[in-house]
């Protein structure tokens, strides 16, 4: 489902693509997130799965441990996340176990994507809580940053 792209979520998803160009510029996977609550960021981060030698160190995931400590909850019901890639199954599932209410993603990934493509983690009926699910937000760019990343690379 693509929602029109107002501005609070324009201006989340650019600091979740910052995020993103500064994993990129890491040697990481440019990938960002952003979790906020209402208006007010709690947790802004990008993938560091080699600088902290953790496979789990995904943004998403990091910006979800931030924010529950942040909270002091380990439920986020109230919470939005923005992220510049569609999540992982790992991290679908967390973004499930922390019961965040919507989700904002920007390029889908076909390979490894678990939200409208793969297992579509959230469809499962053994999934204990789907959030509103918006994508596209931003998805071109989000797309580039990943297409230059990895042309780089080559």
């Amino acid at each position: 489902m693509t929602v029109i792209d107002t501005g609070n979520q324009r201006s989340f998803m650019e600091l979740a693509l910052e995020e993103a160009e500064k994993s990129g510029a890491r040697g990481e996977v440019p990938v960002g997130a952003v979790l906020v609550l209402g208006d007010r960021v709690l947790a802004c981060n990008g993938n560091r799965t080699l600088e902290l030698n953790d496979p789990t160190a995904h943004a998403e995931i990091l910006v979800i441990r931030t924010a529950c400590a942040e909270l002091g909850s380990q439920r986020l019901p109230d919470c939005d996340l923005y992220v510049t890639l569609e999540p992982c199954q790992m991290c679908a599932g967390a973004i499930s176990f922390a019961r965040i209410r919507r989700l904002y993603y920007g390029a889908g990934d076909e390979k490894g994507g678990a939200v409208d493509h793969g297992t579509r983690f959230f469809s499962q009926p053994t999934c204990h809580h789907a959030p509103d699910v918006y994508s596209g937000i931003a998805e071109t760019r989000a797309a580039d940053i990943l297409k230059d990343f990895f042309q780089s690379k080559r």
